[in-house]
């Protein structure tokens, strides 16, 4: 899932894996005793923290910025509240009755972020 997140976030890739093609740019922890990047010597590159994550109140939010909910069928519809959710149909759920989930959100005014 996306994350909201109004601030500007670097890239973290793996240290090496610019210069070596075999290793795969996903971000793996310095470990070596004597590593500037473990160390986060200035001019080495960045390291992720805490500090890069997004203000609380925009965590876990779909970029529409509303909150995610799953919907398994049309009576959990009811307990959604249509200002600040929006629903997302699970995977499991037929075409039938993803069908009817549809039509009654579009009753109860609330935005469906998986139709097809």
């Amino acid at each position: 899932m996306s994350m909201v997140n109004p601030r500007k976030r670097p890239e973290f890739p793996r240290w090496p894996s610019k210069s070596i093609r075999s290793l795969k740019p996903a971000w793996r922890k310095q470990h070596g005793i004597n590593s500037k990047i473990r160390i986060k010597r200035g001019g080495k590159q960045p390291v992720p923290s805490i500090s890069y994550g997004a203000p609380r109140n925009l965590r876990y939010l779909h970029p529409s910025r509303m909150m995610e909910v799953r919907i398994h069928n049309v009576a959990e519809l009811g307990k959604v509240n249509p200002e600040k959710e929006a629903v997302k149909i699970a995977s499991t759920v037929g075409a039938k009755k993803r069908k009817e989930i549809i039509e009654k959100s579009q009753a109860l005014k609330i935005k469906v972020l998986n139709p097809r």
